[in-house]
């Protein structure tokens, strides 16, 4: 019986790091709820082996369930009727099955339901349940709104909604419309404010996620005459209240399963959460944020379905008298398939370990007051969030679009019939460079960290872990690596001109990524080859192998894109111009 955790040593890995004695501390407030709840805690190894038990729970139903309803749903997909959505059946049985398992709303708190998991285990789960269906992990990873909701709503709608989400009931954000895609400022769904004090929503959505969720998080405009995001605020729509129809749903390319709608709002009424004007400014940032997390999430579980069908394939397949794997030229496409998945997934739980540190002190900060050494720490995580953010959804959706690419490669002409699964993978792998932020928006946000030396930063923290001497050779090129990167990036901040900074800020993103996922995987692989834990050590393993290929392609990656910013100048520049 497949199980998708069990059978992906490196989760054990990543789930062990160091810093998940630090997180669980911060969430569980030293185990507070071991005295309220049976099924609470009592210290760190209890919740670990919590987490654990309930990982293995999602990697046997994706591995038994969700998996084996992937092609059937591809196929079928939703349909509207009469203003509502019906989903594949296999989508309604994958949505059923999570709800008995109790795995809607793990990360909110227990009093609402939950089961108070930090982001980096819930995360995890999110890699699985996209390996498993891709497009289904949009419905059951919205849930994430709930979040949001939890972080800015008031008591009185926490404790009317989150048991909801905890019970099963799916969510969606409603940001997008046919007017205003990544230009948010641009939002017009007009909100209006009753003498009563509930609003009323009028106007279109498109593009919307899961558009006839039970639960809605909207973004409209509430201060008439204004036309910027100083007028936007956000709100919550319940859909028992009616006033939302799904005029279509999306044909799209891939994740099939999971309806992409154009919603029609007519005096929809709503409640607003939060303070007036914050929608976009504070609130949708934050909802975004989460949001492009756990697309780096799916991306990683897309490259994981598209290396194993790659590996499968090519060990079954014979040509000229021998299984294609045994060919150089088809071993070198699956290492470096296996070294992008890995180099991502090592940036993955980077992020979310930086997520939940400084998530856990805003937490702790709505009961007591923070120290000034929490501030500073929060402060830390909350910039090392921030860098790591774009640079993992960006880079891991990139690396998981290759892998999809590849894996048809491996295949040959069959990877180009429906009868293999590496092309839906590929249809599904495509969305993720494009949506909650396309890649290019993923470098906008980068680029400051790049020019004020956040990864530089990183990556000298790194520098001062030990190696094993296994993985000497590739530190040193690493160093040379993050040199080059230097230079290039004091090469484009002494033009001192935005739009050569900008026309140079993709390969200095690229770079930047080359470097932290370099040091990442050589730091990961170092600290657990001496694990107790034979899978853990095993994964290790895996990480060195990884590390010394990623570690030549980042060589040439950081060299070709430091000879054109180093060839390429301003006056070069008009002939890249239309």
């Amino acid at each position: 019986m497949a199980n998708f955790y069990t059978d992906n040593k490196a989760l054990k890995l990543h789930l062990q790091h160091p810093l998940m004695q630090k997180i669980v501390s911060l969430k569980e407030r030293d185990f507070a709820d071991a005295d309220k709840f049976d099924y609470a805690p009592v210290d760190f190894a209890d919740a670990m082996d919590n987490y654990e038990r309930v990982l293995e729970i999602v990697g046997e139903l994706c591995g038994t369930t969700i998996a084996e309803n992937a092609e059937g749903v591809d196929h079928e997909g939703p349909k509207v009727e009469n203003g509502r959505v019906t989903y594949a059946s296999g989508t309604q049985q994958n949505l059923d099955a999570c709800r008995k398992a109790g795995l809607m709303g793990m990360s909110m708190p227990r009093r609402f339901g939950g089961l108070t998991f930090p982001i980096t285990p819930y995360i995890m789960a999110a890699d699985i349940v996209s390996r498993a269906d891709t497009g289904f992990e949009n419905l059951w990873g919205l849930q994430d709104c709930a979040e949001t909701l939890y972080e800015f709503g008031s008591e009185d709608q926490r404790e009317r909604y989150i048991p909801r989400v905890c019970e099963g009931e799916t969510m969606s954000m409603d940001l997008t419309e046919p007017d205003a895609g990544s230009d948010l400022q641009s939002v017009m769904l007009k909100a209006t404010e009753m003498p009563d004090g509930s609003w009323r929503l009028n106007g279109v959505k498109r593009f919307i996620t899961n558009g006839d969720a039970d639960i809605h998080l909207v973004l409209a405009r509430s201060e008439s005459g204004t036309k910027d995001g100083r007028g936007l605020s956000m709100f919550i729509y319940d859909k028992r209240q009616g006033g939302v129809d799904v005029r279509r749903i999306e044909n799209k390319l891939g994740i099939k399963g999971s309806p992409t709608c154009e919603l029609v709002y007519k005096n929809a009424k709503a409640e607003l959460c939060g303070s007036r004007r914050l929608g976009l400014i504070k609130y949708v940032m934050a909802l975004m944020n989460g949001a492009r997390l756990g697309i780096a999430a799916q991306s990683v579980g897309v490259s994981e379905i598209a290396y194993r069908e790659a590996d499968a394939y090519a060990r079954d397949r014979k040509q000229f008298g021998k299984a294609i794997i045994e060919f150089p030229a088809v071993r070198e496409i699956l290492a470096t398939m296996k070294a992008k998945l890995d180099a991502s997934r090592c940036l993955l739980y980077e992020t979310s370990r930086y997520v939940d540190i400084y998530k856990a002190y805003e937490d702790i900060a709505r009961e007591r007051s923070l120290t000034p050494e929490e501030r500073q720490e929060m402060k830390l995580y909350n910039k090392l969030a921030d860098a790591c953010t774009p640079l993992a959804k960006g880079l891991t959706s990139e690396y998981c679009n290759q892998n999809a690419y590849d894996c048809i490669q491996i295949h040959g002409g069959s990877g180009f019939m429906k009868d293999y699964a590496c092309e839906r993978v590929y249809r599904d792998a495509r969305i993720t460079s494009i949506y909650e932020g396309t890649t290019q928006l993923q470098v906008v946000a980068a680029i400051r960290h790049v020019l004020t030396g956040t990864y530089a930063q990183l990556v000298e923290g790194y520098q001062q872990m030990e190696v094993a001497p296994e993985l000497m050779t590739q530190k040193k090129m690493l160093d040379v690596m993050f040199g080059k990167y230097q230079e290039a990036v004091e090469a484009v901040k002494a033009v001192n001109e935005t739009e050569y900074t900008d026309f140079m800020a993709r390969r200095l993103v690229e770079m930047a990524g080359d470097c932290v996922m370099g040091y990442l995987l050589v730091t990961d692989a170092s600290r657990n080859l001496t694990s107790e834990d034979a899978a853990v050590k095993e994964a290790a393993e895996e990480l060195v192998k990884s590390a010394k290929v990623y570690v030549n392609l980042g060589m040439a990656d950081v060299a070709r894109n430091s000879a054109f910013i180093a060839t390429v100048k301003p006056a070069d520049m008009a002939e890249y111009q239309g």
